[in-house]
């Protein structure tokens, strides 16, 4: 028979979207367990590998509401420009984070470095039960609560929560059960992702370059290192990926130009079916669906992560809210508070990027012609590009308290864009409930914000 465990909310997905979310909702008095099939800092986990990950100035704020900027700031690189341009065309625009007063437009970041940063502080957290590996079988969802089935050390358990959340990417297994059909669309395109290393400074440039293939990223990191995606159409990704170093430095080359001069150096690489899929639906009664389980993007603008964090922030904050109010946090009628509130930024960004990389694949000349002119109307309208930059950094819309920089408990300092903050001694850390009468409240709903 399987052992039995309760918990408020079980998280099945512990990559970067899925234990944020864990850490955020630390902050409550809500008991979590985080479910990951994969040993975290292992080669074969996807979420933490050795790409670079673009943070917008959004998720920035989001992680420095949760407490976790200082601990990511030695492994990031700041992007504090960007040159948008189209492959021998005459369209090109320029974001510059000194036009919208801050130090920086977004931020590099390699995979494998936030895994660290967030496997330790999830391995700190009291109320956090993190289960790894484990392999979960099986989900039912009931009148009042669900219940997980887990393999975990070789002991299937059944663990028993007000909420289930899907992050457990885009081929999700908690989705398939749930029975939520996905749209998808096959972008016909591969992006491979390495690093280089150029002649000429970075100078914190990010580059988007869009080609007849597919868009080129060129994002700086430390040590005037670049991170690429370099996208290719699929039928010669086995091509390119191929190459040997020399040549594919010359085929990237050819694709970028020389605004950063010659290209010196190539790390390995790694290939990556580009598609966009997008759950027709995000919550079901116990159940809510975040990150790539609910929306993969192509990375044109590298969009996708951010989003997902932003789909963290709103969670926490409505799951925040409803345990203080005495609502039951797995009801249809509080996911739906989250899914409303989602549905707009979802639908935004999907046909930002979705637009963005159909539009720059078409090859006729009137389309051509079009997107160049917009590019330079773009650059020459400081209005509609600062309408622009606000959207890629995160900035736009109804923001929850963690996108606007301040923690999700009301009693901490806040967050200042001046100055990262550290943590106030003063301030009340989330405590997991204590037995007996706080425990029965944390297991109902009814956590008191002492704030």
């Amino acid at each position: 028979m399987a052992d039995e465990m309760n918990y408020d909310v079980v998280i099945v997905g512990g990559g970067m979207v899925g234990a944020s979310l864990a850490i955020a909702l630390s902050a409550t008095s809500l008991r979590i367990a985080v479910l990951e099939a994969v040993p975290f800092r292992s080669s074969s986990q996807p979420s933490y590998d050795d790409r670079a990950i673009a943070l917008s100035f959004g998720t920035h704020r989001i992680f420095a509401g949760m407490g976790l900027w200082q601990a990511l700031q030695a492994e990031i690189t700041p992007i504090e420009s960007i040159h948008i341009s189209d492959r021998g065309r005459f369209g090109f625009t320029r974001l510059d984070s000194r036009d919208e007063g801050v130090a920086a437009l977004g931020y590099v970041a390699i995979s494998r470095a936030m895994g660290v940063v967030l496997a330790e502080r999830l391995q700190q957290l009291p109320n956090v039960t993190l289960l790894c590996p484990a392999a979960v079988t099986g989900v039912v969802s009931g009148s009042d609560h669900a219940e997980v089935t887990v393999d975990y050390e070789g002991v299937m358990r059944c663990l028993h929560a007000r909420l289930v959340v899907a992050a457990d990417g885009a081929s999700s297994q908690v989705r398939e059960w749930f029975g939520i059909d996905t749209r998808r669309w096959d972008y016909g395109q591969t992006a491979v992702i390495t690093n280089i290393t150029p002649q000429r400074p970075h100078l914190n440039r990010a580059f988007e370059r869009f080609t007849d293939s597919g868009p080129l990223a060129l994002l700086p990191m430390s040590d005037n290192r670049c991170s690429v995606v370099y996208t290719v159409r699929s039928d010669h990704a086995e091509e390119v990926t191929a190459l040997d170093d020399a040549a594919f430095l010359q085929s990237l080359q050819e694709r970028f130009g020389s605004r950063l001069g010659e290209f010196l150096r190539v790390g390995a690489r790694r290939a990556y079916p580009l598609q966009l899929v997008r759950a027709r639906e995000h919550v079901r009664p116990r159940l809510a669906l975040i990150g790539n389980a609910a929306h993969t993007l192509h990375p044109v603008a590298g969009q996708g992560f951010n989003l997902g964090l932003r789909d963290v922030a709103v969670l926490a904050e409505v799951l925040s809210d409803a345990a203080v109010a005495g609502r039951d946090i797995g009801a249809l009628e509080v996911l739906q508070d989250y899914a409303k509130w989602r549905r707009r930024d979802h639908m935004k960004m999907i046909a930002f990027t979705d637009g963005l990389a159909r539009i720059f694949a078409n090859p006729l000349s009137p389309v051509r012609a079009l997107r160049n002119a917009g590019m330079l109307a773009v650059d020459l309208l400081p209005p509609l590009k600062h309408v622009l930059t606000r959207h890629t950094m995160g900035l736009a819309g109804k923001l929850p308290r963690l996108a606007r920089g301040l923690p999700l408990v009301r009693s901490v300092e806040p967050y200042s864009s001046a100055k990262t903050p550290s943590p106030s001694p003063s301030a009340p850390k989330g405590r997991r409930a204590p037995r007996g009468k706080g425990r029965k409240a944390a297991a109902t709903g009814r956590v008191t914000d002492k704030s």
